[in-house]
């Protein structure tokens, strides 16, 4: 007897056929694309490392040309030259109350800079947790068809609802990696 190779199918087929919940983690899968996007772009609009534009800065100030330093901080978008600008326009206050300043920026900054990252996280979590259950709900209704059928199962009648019982957990966990690892 000859195997037959089963048929290519399309993604549509596979969320069909995987149930409610596949809807669900899809959902999950365009926020999630989203936010990704949204913090490679704005990563990508600070430009990267502040190394070189920090030496230039501290060169300045050593040169006493605070002015010209915060000029240079005050054009640049990276997230360090934001905490440099408080700095150098607090120079002249009291170093508590330059230091508190900072502080606060460094914590506002940081919160812009991580700003939507607790949606990866959830979905990171949830996506694999749905997947999940759509699994356990998917087998129930696969073993109590199987209980319905009289006489004994042929193995085709366990795989066929098996397979699809787990196409929600395959799902979860294909959503849940990228957004873990973003």
């Amino acid at each position: 007897q000859i195997a037959t190779i089963p048929t290519m199918q399309t993604l549509m087929d596979y969320m069909i056929k995987g149930g409610s919940l596949m809807w669900v983690l899809l959902g999950f899968s365009v926020v999630g694309l989203a936010v990704i996007l949204d913090r490679v772009v704005v990563y990508l609009s600070y430009g990267f490392g502040p190394d070189e534009w920090l030496k230039r800065v501290l060169a300045e100030i050593e040169a006493g040309r605070v002015d010209q330093a915060l000029a240079m901080a005050h054009k640049n978008r990276h997230p360090v030259a934001r905490v440099v600008e408080v700095y150098l326009e607090n120079l002249s206050r009291p170093a508590k109350v330059r230091v508190d300043n900072v502080k606060r920026e460094g914590a506002l900054v940081l919160e812009r800079v991580e700003k939507r990252l607790r949606i990866l996280a959830a979905i990171s979590h949830l996506a694999p947790l749905v997947g999940l259950l759509g699994t356990v709900t998917g087998m129930v209704v696969a073993f109590a068809q199987i209980e319905s059928i009289d006489g004994a199962p042929k193995p085709s009648d366990l795989a066929g609802g098996i397979w699809e019982a787990l196409l929600t957990t395959v799902f979860g966990l294909v959503v849940a990696i990228p957004c873990m690892a973003a």
